[in-house]
């Protein structure tokens, strides 16, 4: 058992999160949350995504939200682009760092991007040398790590294969993503294990949703084999639109709650995240899915 001393938390609710939601939420509302998130200690936000509006909707306000940021000191501001013209908007928008996305399962890469594995990785490859020329990092996701809702089980060196492929092209760190939150502690570990052999585990991150309630527990079993990045969403908002049934990300304040109890330090204030999850909540008409959450705010 080797737990890291230091977690980093990167929150993805203001996109994964409010993407997911079928009506749009005004943009004012999208930057008082990244705002809050930023003062309660969080240093990573993935704060914007640039897709096409004619795909996700909710995320057409993409560049008022990055232009409009109010930045916190050491806070990373980073923004999905899928594709070179993506990119491009992003930068010009002076982002941060930006985040690629592919997946294990060949059915959920044509369903989502519209294109094979092996094709989305191709159409990475000139994404990843502008940013280069850009000087600015991209971090690259893996979807379905742990079940794919078309095809079922996914082989963990599946995983590896794609995972390996990303750090290879040049992306400083590969999230492996639980799109559909059907993973146990179990599969966990030896998805992980497969992963870590081509890829180093300090380049390494864990995604996990929480459809059948083990994301915390999934995250503790990669956590006892030396994860040290999770991503996260406020009140546990999110989900995939590609995934029927497939909850939100598990909840930040659920990860802190966890991450306090073993002694991992995180730099992120509890109480100040927590009332940050029961405000979007209440913003947008969502039920707030933090048990840490709804526990501290009913107190």
């Amino acid at each position: 058992m080797t737990f890291p001393t230091h977690v980093r938390l990167v929150e993805v609710g203001p996109r994964d999160g409010l993407q997911n939601e079928p009506e749009a939420i005004d943009t004012g509302t999208k930057l008082a949350l990244i705002d809050r998130l930023g003062a309660a200690g969080l240093t990573h936000i993935e704060a914007a995504s640039f897709v096409s509006p004619k795909w996700v909707p909710q995320m057409a306000d993409h560049r008022e939200v990055m232009h409009g940021l109010r930045r916190h000191e050491g806070v990373t501001y980073s923004a999905l682009t899928p594709n070179l013209k993506g990119l491009e908007a992003a930068l010009e928008c002076g982002v941060d760092e930006v985040a690629v996305f592919g997946a294990a399962s060949e059915a959920f890469s044509r369903k989502n991007i519209n294109c094979s594995v092996a094709e989305s990785l191709e159409r990475f490859a000139p994404v990843l040398e502008r940013a280069r020329e850009a000087n600015v990092r991209v971090r690259g996701y893996v979807s379905c790590v742990l079940g794919c809702p078309y095809e079922g089980e996914i082989a963990p060196a599946r995983v590896a294969e794609v995972a390996r492929a990303l750090h290879e092209m040049g992306c400083y760190e590969v999230s492996l993503g639980d799109t559909i939150g059907t993973g146990t502690p179990l599969k966990a570990k030896r998805m992980l294990e497969a992963v870590a052999r081509d890829v180093p585990m300090e380049r390494l991150g864990a995604h996990f949703h929480d459809t059948y309630g083990q994301a915390l527990a999934n995250l503790y079993a990669v956590l006892e084999e030396g994860i040290a990045v999770i991503d996260s969403s406020v009140a546990g908002l999110g989900g995939c639109p590609y995934a029927k049934g497939a909850s939100g990300n598990v909840a930040s304040e659920d990860v802190v709650y966890l991450l306090d109890g073993l002694g991992i330090a995180h730099g992120v204030d509890l109480e100040k995240l927590a009332a940050a999850g029961s405000w979007i909540t209440r913003a947008i008409g969502r039920p707030n899915r933090s048990k840490a959450g709804v526990a501290l705010s009913s107190r």
